[in-house]
């Protein structure tokens, strides 16, 4: 006994391990289950009966998919030896590779010591042969969560948000790879609950200058996301906000949403669409507002290319993955959108487009924009269930007319007469309705304010007497706005610092006068 290998020496004395003994017994198997405690390990079956050349008994490799991902069910199998065959449902690996990923460690076979100082991500910095768990920031394993659970179910799911509100997205991320769900969450995710392409996707994104946005970014778009939390997902089951948001571009999606409108219409366009539409998308990116659309043919590719020549910002809403034109003409389009503006999507890479996709991702158009304009429209255009959406969502939707004559322009007239879309033939006849109480910022209205606005604000300032005051009631008897819209329109030129109330009712500012906040 005394002139026995130190390593023959631990294997003999170690105590039998087997699942019926408990974790007790095993001290390296965290409670918190196989979904959180695989990330990182590196096993590596070293015991004698493998030195010796014998097979580990009762353990069979189970198939590996392309990701890494072991299709093994979780459990423990023992081996004769008594070390554990299978840890937390990870099947042992003579070659060491690291569970989760596809890279084995660059050479299996040399010594672990030997792997550089510090030791090799999954392996204990002296050299000793039980594996640890690889340390990663709380954020890089909510990303990867966010990440996987995108693919799992390639779009919106209402169930699946819920869920992850529950219980947060990692333990959602464990409960969906071991099927530990609701019944709801059993079928949609069914089908690609084992493809683990996190790391991949990541990488292919990088690869394409993009990025993933996800709700824990400073660049997630909260409050424009507050409507689609709002909506019943039974009466439609894309009425769900987004898992994360895949984008390219330079732009802050936060930033370049922030004042949008969205512009989409007819494929097949006429001449007289066309040109309604480069002069409204043109006008409305002059004036800093973002043009949001869908990159399809027709309406949607003319306002983008409109905003795009007055150096305005874009965004185009696909239907598919990132790294796919569609359609496929529109491949430099959407590259120029891209170098410039934004290009997103709620589907993980590779994603091919389906019918419904499009249905879902007009939600997308109409939340990330302050209003939806529809130029050309037919009888059972798209651009209607746009329209929908926005108004669930109670934000204005506007239509422009067309010729009575005009097939391309029937659904508009219908949507028009039916109180579903307010008529517009202007950029500014849409930024009265989308922002009625937008005005210049402080400390740049100009000499002359009433020229630089619009609507309600431009028609009240201008039946304020540049001597005397009125009272709210006399101005809507010279403007003929209800009373609630004068009293909201004379609070906006207020606070830009343009009007003032005294006792006698409310008078404008003399230049010198203004204060701005």
């Amino acid at each position: 006994m005394s002139d026995m290998l130190p390593e023959q020496h631990r294997a003999s004395a170690a105590p039998e391990w087997s699942p019926a003994r408990g974790a007790a017994d095993a001290p390296e198997l965290s409670a918190r289950g196989p979904a959180t405690e695989s990330i990182g390990r590196v096993i590596d079956v070293t015991d004698r009966a493998a030195e010796e050349g014998d097979p580990v008994a009762g353990v069979s490799k189970p198939p590996i998919d392309s990701v890494g991902a072991a299709a093994a069910p979780t459990g423990s199998l023992a081996s004769p030896n008594g070390i554990p065959a299978v840890l937390n449902g990870m099947p042992s690996e003579p070659s060491g590779l690291v569970v989760g990923s596809t890279r084995p460690l660059a050479n299996p076979n040399e010594p672990v010591a030997d792997r550089g100082t510090p030791a090799s991500p999954g392996w204990s910095a002296d050299g000793a042969d039980e594996p640890i768990r690889m340390d990663r920031s709380d954020a890089d394993e909510r990303r990867l969560a966010w990440v996987y659970l995108s693919r799992v179910v390639e779009g919106p799911c209402a169930a699946l948000s819920l869920l992850i509100e529950s219980v947060g997205v990692v333990e959602a991320a464990r409960a969906v790879r071991e099927c530990a769900l609701p019944e709801v969450l059993r079928g949609p995710t069914e089908l690609r609950r084992g493809i683990d392409r996190a790391e991949q996707d990541l990488a292919l994104m990088d690869r394409l200058d993009g990025r993933v946005v996800t709700p824990d970014d400073p660049e997630w778009p909260a409050w424009r996301m507050l409507g689609l939390r709002q909506l019943d997902p039974a009466q439609d089951e894309a009425a769900a906000v987004p898992l994360v948001l895949w984008a390219r571009g330079p732009r802050s999606l936060v930033e370049c949403t922030e004042r949008a409108v969205a512009v989409v219409g007819a494929r097949c366009s006429t001449g007289y669409g066309n040109h309604a539409t480069g002069e409204i998308a043109g006008e409305l990116a002059v004036r800093g507002w973002t043009v949001v659309s869908g990159a399809a043919f027709g309406i949607d590719g003319m306002a983008h290319r409109a905003a795009l020549a007055v150096g305005g910002c874009t965004v185009a809403v696909l239907a598919c993955g990132p790294d796919r034109p569609y359609p496929v003409q529109h491949d430099r389009l959407l590259a120029e959108i891209a170098a410039t503006g934004l290009v997103v999507t709620e589907y993980p890479p590779g994603t091919a487009v389906r019918k419904h996709y499009f249905l879902a991702r007009n939600r997308l158009i109409a939340a990330l924009a302050d209003a939806v304009v529809v130029v050309e429209a037919g009888a059972r255009s798209g651009a209607r269930n746009t329209v929908k959406w926005t108004r669930r969502l109670g934000r204005p939707a506007l239509a422009v007319p067309g010729p009575i004559t005009s097939a391309a322009s029937v659904g508009c007239h219908r949507m028009i007469r039916e109180g579903e879309a307010f008529i517009a033939t202007t950029a500014a006849e849409i930024l009265d309705e989308a922002g009625p109480l937008r005005l210049s910022l402080p400390g740049v209205v100009p000499p002359s304010p009433e020229d630089n606005l619009s609507g309600h604000e431009a028609l009240l300032f201008a039946a304020l007497p540049t001597i005397g005051s009125r009272l709210p009631r006399a101005l809507v008897t010279d403007t003929g706005l209800p009373l609630p819209a004068v009293r909201a329109t004379l609070s906006a030129l207020e606070i830009a610092g343009l009007v003032a109330c005294d006792d006698n009712g409310w008078h404008r500012l003399a230049q010198s006068n203004r204060q701005h906040p």
